[in-house]
């Protein structure tokens, strides 16, 4: 059974989220190992951070990020100036991965300011969700129904519409 991981920055801090986010847990069950990696979130000084503190954060997170990845992981970087998908599409993502003898298929949302740029470089596809910018509590859950559709794509089931 393949497992799928969000590896994230920061926690879910409204229970409506964390809730849904659970739902989709406990959905995905059927079809794989699925977790949520929740990484903290760096802190910075000040309300207005310059942009030399802002790399530095980017930078930090990242690097904790890459520590959760496995060498042989099948890497999904969730950035806005990545590739737009249709969810048959990311099933196929998946479906592939799995056919290439990928075991684990990472999904990586990164902090509030960014994601480091080595991260984007060593996934192996950069998706948007969107052009539109979303919360990033409200992205997991998206990202989590998203991964759930794939699924049900997969096996023919009568979730994806």
């Amino acid at each position: 059974m393949i497992k799928i991981n969000i590896i994230c920055i920061g926690k879910i801090k409204d229970k409506f989220y964390a809730d849904a986010v659970s739902e989709y847990a406990k959905r995905l069950s059927a079809f794989c190992k699925f977790s949520v990696v929740e990484l903290a979130e760096e802190k910075i000084r000040g309300n207005n951070p310059n942009p030399s503190q802002i790399d530095e954060v980017i930078c930090a997170e990242g690097k904790r990020i890459l520590q959760k990845i496995g060498t042989g992981d099948y890497v999904i970087a969730m950035c806005i100036e990545g590739k737009l998908l249709s969810s048959k599409e990311l099933s196929a993502v998946i479906d592939r991965a799995s056919l290439n003898g990928k075991s684990t298929v990472d999904f990586i949302i990164g902090g509030s300011y960014g994601l480091y740029d080595e991260v984007k470089k060593r996934a192996d596809l950069n998706l948007s969700m969107s052009r539109m910018t979303f919360p990033h509590q409200l992205a997991r859950v998206i990202l989590s129904e998203q991964i759930y559709r794939a699924f049900e794509i997969l096996s023919n089931g009568k979730y994806h519409k």
